[in-house]
């Protein structure tokens, strides 16, 4: 890890410590220690175990699209992959280190550097399309729950959803219209030139024609693989299911009583939106203020929702860190298979 990753990591741990201290000294100490005694257990190691298979699907998404070009792929590499992701997108504002970083990580396991970008960019468009199906599913079953009193936190969801909506929107526009999005593309620069507004982005323009063309020529390959493309959507559908519904073996952990299920996943659904637009990385303070509006509407114990919050963002935020870290120092098998020329998986 480079001086400046480990400077973003020190800030995430630091902004995470001050928001749970902050959230720790509304309650008394008796309060917390009262939760913590009767804690289950058993549930809270489902929850991990969550988190590791939702990792592990992750990993498996992986191997498949690595399947033409490194068919022996190791399980074990693979797993590293989505750890390494995830380290860097909890450290890096706005979620931004992880797709070089598995990039780098892919490279360095004996994937072709053309090809771990390619299989980066098809898990993306992947993953991309069914949150948003499955967000658009939570809005349509699930909305009916913001109460009045969230009316402001149902803006940011709604803001969040758009946003995740406008970047599959422009992922399909150069899948099945380059020619158009790239005239649109060339128009906004030109006109942007002519109102002297921008010649400091003229050098964005052929990097950025040039990544359109290769999302283009991936898209024509998955295109033609319907029999990948629905193993790793399905594969997507089950990683975003487990990583939901974690919370609600967190909260039969604390015993919440009367929970229900597809509501604590709609709710998680809702939290992921809200955190895509805090440009704070992994999130933090956003994560927990939504966390705490939204399932305090049935956590009524200040001590217990308190402790929820907590032991949610260990399982789901800090694991992932600390497993991250130890997956950069794990030696990765070389794949022994590896293609004898350069190559994309197109």
């Amino acid at each position: 890890m480079s001086r400046k990753n480990g400077i973003y990591l020190g800030v995430a741990v630091l902004l995470g410590f001050i928001v749970i201290w902050t959230e720790l000294k509304k309650v008394s100490f008796d309060e917390i220690y009262a939760e913590i005694v009767t804690i289950r257990w058993e549930w809270l190691v489902v929850a991990v175990f969550c988190m590791l298979i939702h990792w592990g699907i992750e990993g498996r998404i992986t191997q498949l699209f690595l399947k033409r070009s490194n068919p022996d792929y190791s399980f074990k590499n693979a797993y590293r992959i989505p750890l390494i992701e995830h380290l860097f997108n909890a450290i890096t504002p706005f979620s931004t280190g992880g797709q070089p970083a598995q990039i780098v990580a892919l490279g360095k396991s004996g994937v072709d550097y053309g090809v771990a970008a390619s299989v980066s960019l098809m898990k993306f468009i992947v993953y991309q399309v069914w949150i948003v199906v499955n967000f658009i599913i939570c809005i349509v079953l699930g909305f009916k729950w913001l109460s009045n009193s969230l009316e402001s936190l149902s803006y940011l969801i709604l803001i969040g959803f758009a946003i995740h909506f406008i970047v599959v929107f422009c992922l399909l526009m150069v899948m099945f219209w380059h020619s158009l999005t790239k005239s649109i593309v060339n128009g906004v620069f030109n006109f942007l030139n002519r109102l002297k507004l921008g010649k400091r982005l003229q050098k964005f323009r052929q990097p950025l024609l040039n990544k359109m063309t290769t999302f283009y020529e991936q898209s024509n390959y998955m295109r033609n693989q319907g029999t990948l493309i629905f193993k790793t959507s399905f594969l997507t559908i089950m990683q975003l299911i487990v990583y939901y519904i974690v919370p609600y073996f967190v909260l039969l952990a604390l015993n919440t009583e009367n929970v229900n299920v597809f509501k604590v996943i709609v709710f998680h659904a809702f939290i992921i939106m809200i955190i895509s637009l805090f440009p704070i990385p992994g999130g933090t303070g956003g994560a927990e203020y939504s966390f705490t509006l939204l399932f305090g509407t049935f956590i009524f114990v200040p001590g217990k929702l308190v402790l929820a919050i907590f032991l949610w963002r260990i399982v789901t935020y800090y694991m992932g860190i600390v497993l991250g870290l130890i997956a950069l120092f794990i030696k990765p098998d070389i794949s022994t298979n590896q293609t004898k020329r350069i190559e994309t998986i197109v």
